[in-house]
This record gives C-alpha cells, structure tokens and sequence, in this order.
C-alpha cells in the first residue's frame, strides 16, 4: 500500500480526464464545474486514505513497540536467569571463584584439618583439639587426597531442616577414633591449640571468643602444676580444660553461660580427685586380678 501522503491531485482539466469530465457534462456541469468537482471528490477520498494510513502506522509502531518491550523483557529475563545461574555457581563451587592471592609458595606446611572439624568450627561449635594435633593432620591429608569430591550426605541442621553436605565433612565412622583432650599429651595440646585459634579466626569467630581461648589456654601454661612433678596435677588440667570447653559450648547463649577466662582451681582440685579416684581404682583392680592367678 503507497503513502497517501504522497500522492499528487490530478489535473482534472487536461484531455486524460476529458471521459470523466463529459460524465459530469451530461449531468448538467460545465466543464470548469466537472473540472472542480472530479479534484474536490479525489481530495476527500484521499484525506480518507491519510486517516486509513495513519491508523495503520499507529497499529504498527504499536505491534512494533510491544514487540520490542517483550524483546527487552526477554532480555532482562535471560540476563538474570544467568546472573542466577552464576550466583548459585558460586555458591556451589566457592573454590572455583576463591580469590587468587599473588604470593610465593610458602615454606611453612598449610594446615588442612579434616573437614568434620572444619564445619563443626565454621558453625561455631564445640570440636576436640585432637583434629589439630601432628597425628590427625597428616591422617585428614591422607583422607583428604582419597576422598570423592562430589559424594553428599544428608544431615539436619541446627535449625531442624536437612541439607545435603559433602561426605568428606561428616565424621568418617572407620576412621581412628578422636582422642579426647584431656586424653592429650601436653605436647599434643600445644600443637593443637595455636592452630585451632588460627581456624576460629578464619571462620569469623568473634575476636572475643578467640581472645576468651588464648586467655584460657595461657592460664593453663601458667599454672604452678603446669610442671610439677606429680602427673597427675598435669593431667588435671588438661581434664579441667576438656570439662570447662565442653561445658562452655553447652551454656553458650543460656543464662548460666560464662567465661572460661579465669580459672577455677576448686573445679581443678576435683579433676585432680577423679584422676587420682580413677588410678586407684583401676590399681585395686589389678591387684585383685592378681591375687586371682595367685
């Protein structure tokens, strides 16, 4: 269809529209009045067509501008559609987009515990220092590397739901079992202890908290039975430490909670007490064992 716009008005007076004009002769016009009335009447159909043409421009900027708009929504759809799709990428795969940190390779070996105790500490809760002891880190380095990466297990979480976690995060039931802390060797503790203080910052414990257990442990190291001579006062305090962490844990947030800061040496005489019960016990028992094979 042409542009009504564009087009020009005939001139109705030359011999091409002569037929026309006789037509109108016949009907009682002179030839300037057929001339005038074959221009009036093109004009008003042609102003006819202008408004046909215009209605139908509007129909299709119309058409045309819905059709962009869908375009564009399509477009934001489709843009964050992959933004999601990227975000969710993240959150799955967090080493794929860690950080690259520009830095010579360190001579210091990196301390990688096993996962359990890793997911255990990022939640904030109670985990033994044996998972940061020598022993355990060279066991979760081996157990680290034989892992399946992708395996998951279902676990509930605090809040009561199930979520899926990766396996190597779950506490591996044929691995050798956790000794616990007050079953440590003070040289086992000292090893554990700086490294568990150093993952506590690193999964965003509050400075507090962190200083809380660097005021308790040093409290330890200076106590007089630290280095006395009867074993048992040593082990009482690695018992005390393993009792008031745990029980620490438990109240954490309760209106019986506290700080393990200062020391309690009435609580410390009676882990002394149960190690010394515990001793005799079993030394009572061995006698009588071999006075039965006498």
């Amino acid at each position: 269809m042409e542009d009504p716009n564009e087009a020009e008005r005939p001139d109705y007076t030359t011999e091409e529209h002569q037929a026309a004009r006789q037509q109108l002769v016949g009907e009682g016009f002179t030839e300037e009045q057929a001339a005038r009335s074959l221009a009036a009447l093109w004009t008003l159909n042609n102003n006819a067509a202008k408004d046909r043409w215009a209605f139908r421009q509007r129909r299709l900027r119309d058409i045309r501008q819905r059709e962009e708009d869908d375009e564009e929504q399509r477009q934001q759809l489709l843009i964050e559609d992959q933004e999601a799709a990227r975000r969710e990428d993240r959150k799955k795969n967090k080493n794929k987009y860690a950080p690259l940190v520009r830095g010579k390779v360190p001579s210091d070996p990196t301390v990688i515990p096993a996962q359990y105790a890793m997911r255990k500490l990022k939640a904030g809760d109670y985990c033994e220092l044996h998972y940061f002891t020598n022993r355990s880190l060279e066991d979760a380095k081996v157990s680290n590397l034989i892992a399946e990466p992708d395996a998951l297990v279902m676990l509930p979480s605090a809040d009561g739901l199930h979520s899926w976690i990766p396996a190597a995060a779950v506490k591996d039931p044929k691995a050798a079992p956790v000794v616990k802390d007050e079953n440590l060797s003070w040289e086992e503790f000292n090893e554990a202890a700086p490294r568990i203080l150093a993952m506590m910052r690193l999964h965003d414990w509050p400075e507090e908290r962190v200083t809380m257990h660097v005021q308790f442990w040093n409290a330890l190291q200076s106590h007089r039975w630290r280095h006395a001579s009867d074993l048992l006062k040593q082990r009482a305090l690695l018992l005390y430490q393993s009792q008031q962490r745990r029980r620490w844990h438990l109240t954490i947030g309760s209106a019986q909670s506290w700080s393990l800061e200062e020391l309690n040496q009435d609580l410390i005489f009676e882990a002394r007490e149960e190690l010394f019960n515990e001793k005799r016990e079993k030394e009572t028992s061995a006698a009588i064992q071999q006075q039965r094979i006498l």
